[in-house]
Parts: C-alpha cells; sequence; structure tokens
C-alpha cells in the first residue's frame, strides 16, 4: 500500500500534489507493507512483510518493522550478504559479488560486466550523475540533467554552492525558475562525488600571460573525479581543448589518481559545450550537442544520456579527437572571419568611409558573410584559437592565418584608445585634460561577465596617456571589475563633463539613446565625440560628432 501522508488522497484534487516513489528495478515489497509516497526503494531492495517505510531505502536494503529499520543487505537473487573487513560480499547462491562503500552496496560484476545499462540505471535513479564546475556551463546542464535524473552538483567555490542551494545563480544568466523540479544536491565536498558514475567535467580553460594552454583547473577536476571514480563509472569532458587533451592529458591523471585502467575499468567521452551567455534562444535544449565515447559502447550511453535534455539531438563524431577539433574550429572560424572585417575597418577609417555601411552594401550580395568588426574577447573566441595554434607548434606546424587572426582582434581595444586619444587632439583637446565616460565593460551585452573584456584594453591605452575616466556598466559587478582589472565603476554618468563617449558594449539600457542623451552627457556638445564600438547608433552620425570601427 502507499500512502500520502501530506496530502491524503481524499485531499488531492490536483495531479501536481501527488508525492511520486519510485520502486527500483527488482525490489521486493512484502505483503501489507505501506510506504509513505515521496520516498523511493533502491534496486534490488526487500521491504518485509508488514514494513512501514517512512523514509528512502537503499539499493540491495533489507528493512522491516513499523517504522522499517535496515537489519541488513540482499543480494539481487535474495540472499542475505555477510561483508568482510574490505567491504565484499559473494551472494551464495549466484556467485555475484557485492561491495559496500559509504553506507552503499554495489554488485561488482554486474557494474563492470554491463555499463551499457548506466543509462537506464539513472532514469531509475540507482545511478547518480555528477557535474563538475558550475559555471556559465555546468550550471544549465546540471539543471537540465536534474529534471530527468539524480544529480550532484559540485563546485570548489563553496560560496557559490551556497547561493545554489538557494536557487540563486552567480552568474545571473538562470531565473530562480530554472531550478523548480530538479533532483538535484549541491556541494562543494569531493567525497560527496562518490555517490555519482557518470561524470560530467565542465571547467574553464583558460589561457596564461603568454597566451599558452592553462589546463590547472581541468587537471584539477580529472584529480578530483579520479579520486572517486570507481569501476564501470563514465567520465565525459565538457571543456574546450585541442585535439587529443582528453586522451592524453586527462585520462591519465584519471588512472593515475584512480588506481584503475582506462578502457577496462572506466570509460570516457567529450561532449563539447556550447552555451552562449545571454542567449536565450540558443540553449542547451536547441542546440544539436556534438558527443563522442571511447568506443562504440560509450558512444550510445553518453548520446542516449544527452538526448534526455537536448531536443535538438546529438551527432554522434568518430572520436574524442574528433569532438574536440570540432568546438575549437568553432570559434576560431568565427575569430578568423572577425579579424579579416576588423582589418578591413582599420583600412576603411584611413579612406574616410564606415565600415558598417560598405557591410550593408555589400551583404546584398547572396553569398557574402555576414560579420560586423567589434572587441574579441571573453571566454571562447578570444581564447580557444590559442589552444589550437599551440598544438599545430606541437606537431612543428606554425598556423598563419589563426595567429594573424589573433593579433589583429588582440590590438583592437588598442587601436580603439589611440583613435579617441587622436580625435581629442583634432579637437584642440588636451589628453591630459579630457575626461572620457566609457559605457560597458563585459565582454558581450546584457551579461555580468568579465572575463578576458578587451574594452580593458581600451582603458588601459586610455590610461598610458594619462586620460581621466568615469565607466560605468549596470550589469558588471563593481567589486570584481575592481579586483580583476583594477577599475573603479562609477555609479551613473555625470551630465555635462566629457569630451568622449564611447559606448563599448551595447547593453539593453543604451539602446534606447539619442542624440539629446549623449549632448547631455559633453561638456561642449560642439566638440563632444561619441564613439560607438558595435555600430548600434550610425544613424546619429549626421546629428554628432562620430566615430565607429
Amino acid at each position: 500500500m502507499f500512502t500520502n501522508v501530506t496530502n491524503p488522497r481524499s485531499a488531492v484534487v490536483r495531479r501536481d500534489q501527488y508525492a511520486r516513489t519510485h520502486v527500483g528495478q527488482g525490489a521486493t515489497i512484502g505483503a501489507n507493507a505501506t510506504i509513505v509516497c515521496g520516498h523511493d526503494i533502491g534496486a534490488f531492495a526487500f521491504v518485509g512483510a508488514g514494513a512501514v517505510v517512512t523514509k528512502d531505502v537503499p539499493a540491495y536494503a533489507l528493512v522491516v518493522g513499523n517504522p522499517a529499520q535496515q537489519m541488513g543487505w540482499m543480494s539481487a537473487c535474495g540472499h542475505r550478504l555477510t561483508f568482510d573487513a574490505d567491504g565484499r560480499a559473494t551472494c551464495p547462491e549466484s556467485g555475484e559479488h557485492y561491495e559496500l562503500a559509504d553506507g552503499a552496496v554495489r554488485a561488482i560484476e554486474t557494474i563492470i560486466m554491463s555499463t551499457s545499462d548506466l543509462h537506464q540505471r539513472m532514469l531509475d535513479k540507482d545511478a547518480t550523475l555528477a557535474v563538475i564546475g558550475l559555471g556559465y556551463v555546468g550550471l544549465p546542464i546540471a539543471l537540465a540533467f536534474a529534471k530527468h535524473i539524480r544529480v550532484i552538483g559540485f563546485d570548489i567555490h563553496a560560496g557559490r554552492v551556497e547561493q545554489m542551494k538557494q536557487g540563486i545563480d552567480p552568474s545571473e544568466e538562470l531565473e530562480k525558475e530554472a531550478f523548480a523540479g530538479c533532483d538535484i544536491s549541491f556541494t562543494a565536498n569531493p567525497d560527496d562525488l562518490k555517490a555519482a558514475q557518470f561524470y560530467v567535467v565542465a571547467v574553464p580553460t583558460p589561457i596564461n600571460a603568454t597566451n599558452q594552454p592553462d589546463l590547472t583547473p581541468l587537471l584539477s577536476a580529472s584529480k578530483t573525479v579520479g579520486r572517486t571514480l570507481s569501476k564501470g563509472d563514465y567520465v565525459v569532458y565538457e571543456s574546450t581543448v585541442y585535439p587529443g587533451c582528453t586522451e592524453e592529458d586527462c585520462i591519465p591523471v584519471l588512472e593515475e589518481h584512480s588506481g584503475l585502467t582506462f578502457g577496462e575499468d572506466f570509460k570516457v567521452g567529450y561532449s563539447p559545450e556550447r552555451i552562449n551567455p545571454g542567449d536565450k534562444v540558443n540553449t542547451i535544449e536547441t542546440i544539436v550537442k556534438v558527443v563522442s565515447g571511447s568506443d562504440a559502447e560509450s558512444l550510445d550511453v553518453i548520446a542516449r544520456t544527452y538526448d534526455l535534455v537536448v531536443k535538438a539531438g546529438t551527432h554522434r563524431a568518430s572520436s574524442i579527437k574528433v569532438a574536440e577539433a570540432s568546438k575549437i574550429i568553432e570559434n576560431t572560424q568565427r575569430d578568423v572571419n572577425i579579424a579579416l572585417i576588423n582589418e578591413l575597418s582599420i583600412i576603411f577609417n584611413r579612406v574616410g568611409i564606415n565600415t558598417f555601411e560598405v557591410l550593408e552594401a555589400a551583404g546584398t550580395k547572396w553569398n557574402f558573410l555576414k560579420f560586423s568588426p567589434g572587441l574579441v574577447g571573453g571566454h571562447c573566441i578570444g581564447v580557444d584559437p590559442y589552444y589550437l595554434t599551440w598544438r599545430a607548434e606541437k606537431l612543428g606546424y606554425h598556423a598563419k592565418v589563426i595567429n594573424s587572426g589573433r593579433y589583429v582582434n588582440d590590438s583592437m581595444g588598442y587601436y580603439a584608445g589611440k583613435q579617441v586619444v587622436k580625435r581629442l587632439l583634432e579637437k584642440g583637446v588636451n589628453p591630459l585634460e579630457a575626461k572620457v565616460l566609457v559605457m560597458g565593460v563585459t565582454f558581450k551585452e546584457n551579461v555580468a561577465d568579465i572575463r578576458n573584456s578587451k574594452v580593458f584594453d581600451v582603458i588601459r591605452e586610455l590610461r598610458s596617456f594619462n586620460v581621466d575616466m568615469d565607466v560605468v556598466d549596470p550589469f558588471a559587478s563593481p567589486g570584481q571589475v575592481d579586483r580583476e582589472y583594477g577599475v573603479q565603476l562609477t555609479e551613473a554618468p555625470a551630465e555635462a563633463a566629457y569630451d568622449a563617449v564611447i559606448v563599448a558594449v551595447n547593453h539593453r539600457d543604451y539602446v534606447s539613446y539619442d542624440a539629446r542623451s549623449f549632448r547631455r552627457l559633453f561638456k561642449n556638445p560642439d566638440s563632444g565625440f561619441l564613439v560607438d564600438i558595435k555600430g548600434i547608433y550610425r544613424h546619429l552620425s549626421g546629428d554628432l560628432n562620430y566615430w565607429s570601427f
């Protein structure tokens, strides 16, 4: 019998008032036993006759009495298990081997010999998925999976974990509603990962000061997973890396810290993230997901697992290296194309024509690719190509086009700063006496992310000329901006205070600005000028002193 003590059946009037109880594969429930709804019965658990279950029953557990108490452990075929000092037991009938660790029992033979059913075990909530790294990439993935299966969300920052426990996204990307209906536990304790069998690693892969790959977060996460890894487990990496990194750098760390053998004891896959911060249309559910595995069986398990959350479907890559390469060229291709347009903007500036007007005219041809000039920052386009060029150098090839594109894009912030100083001088304003307003510092519009933002290159260049500045941004955290870049944000612009206004990021707060809005900010409306990095105010070029890329 099942009962709902919170909402007796006679009082339930809506379907969503029913509490859900899951009974795992092979579980046995004795005659006249009562289970309070909302509590799960694990796989192959045994509930004695007349028992009253008021809490979850672990897999293989034997419970009896009112209220039900655990009296021991049972094998899948119903025999009592006796564990030795090492936590091992053998079923006297079937010969199956079992392991007791951290208060949970697992059938060792089943796990080792049959990992293909891991997908079903996760659906049955007899197995758990863990996401390591809960930033812009990891948290949306963790919550998406948690609407279907049991999930552990792990992050090394305890403060962030506490926020997520309260339904708050520290990255300010997801609303509180995104946490609703999710079977997820957040933790900063690595020991809690021992309850997982399927690991998704979604940590940052930055570059260092010399634009070399910095694998510190990735290898640290691999060590953490390795220390909790058991036979039959899966590890899937989502972090952007160069082709070969998963197999050559990550797997050896997993083996070293687990004492297990890759392929024989555990399997690995790679499924590159495609999260676009601030984009509410192209989400994890709507973008096709590239997946790969270390063999045919792992590819199938990984693909079916991601199919749970990706409505657009999965693309099964032929190998892990192919999947790694597919991700890194997505951003490299975009980087090179933007670099071309940025270089054209430098040329057209010398010609004396507006780049955006040229692009608008050229865009009337059916096969013209539409890219715009701008500052290329953030943690994807401005970083990922360096992973590929580094790999190419290690293989004895210098990537000429990719490196040239990186040089152009990395120089655009300084170029913009010099153009501001040049125009101050043209207006008869001494840069040492000038004041400039910078509007927006995040790497893209309508997000709080300041990682690798090239707006700070503009600020550095202006500082090198001792130009005084006010910097504002409605999304960025003032404390984080100060800590990371030594820039203090101003709460709001002052009126009649600036010789130039730079709109560096087209936040929605700025889109409605008109000529009158900018004139109110200028010291002198006749000499003050607007620098429109994104070209969103081109229609004002006839009303203001105006410059853009």
